[in-house]
């Protein structure tokens, strides 16, 4: 793996990390936490800290308001990416997405799939991208979150990271909407 182009300028990014939970509170939430002090230690931008209960309407509603809030540049939740029924955050995200980045999924299953073997299919993480703003579905478990974030998420979202990075194409990705 490509290492960090040493003459670009680290850029940081505002990152909203939202927790999906029917009995989780804030101080029993490691994963959002275990996020929230790996986004601060990368040098990025803790912008804001949720935790809701696993109701559909409620996730994509606080998706929805995070990607037009021009203080937020990226959304990451963890939770409720399962496949029992109360698990909704996948479809909730589907319900805001404009383009979904289907390799992100992928890329988390071979990651995942070094690490837990083949219990890695019962993963649903997902990746989107919604009014210029990027969201992230990962597990609830603390693993997957490191995982997700250790080996994917803090390199794309490093402007430094070469060949090619999300932080780089911030500013196309919502082009369609202005004028020519």
């Amino acid at each position: 793996m490509a290492g960090i182009d040493g003459t670009r300028e680290f850029v940081p990014v505002r990152i909203a990390v939202l927790t999906v939970s029917d009995t989780r509170g804030l101080a029993e939430d490691r994963s959002g936490q275990t996020l929230a002090d790996r986004i601060e230690a990368a040098g990025h931008i803790l912008a804001d800290r949720k935790i809701l209960k696993d109701e559909r309407a409620e996730i994509a509603d606080q998706l929805r308001a995070w990607c037009a809030d021009p203080e937020i540049d990226v959304v990451i939740s963890t939770g409720g990416t399962g496949l029992t029924g109360r698990d909704v955050t996948v479809e909730a995200h589907r319900d805001v997405y404009e383009k979904e980045i289907e390799a992100f999924a992928t890329l988390f299953t071979l990651v995942s799939f070094g690490k837990i073997g083949t219990s890695a299919v019962q993963s649903r993480a997902t990746g989107g991208v919604a009014q210029g703003t990027y969201l992230f579905a990962l597990p609830g478990s603390t693993g997957a979150c490191k995982d997700a974030w250790d080996e994917i998420l803090v390199h794309q979202l490093d402007y430094r990271h070469p060949p090619c990075n999300f932080v780089e194409i911030f500013p196309r990705l919502d082009e369609h909407r202005r004028r020519k």
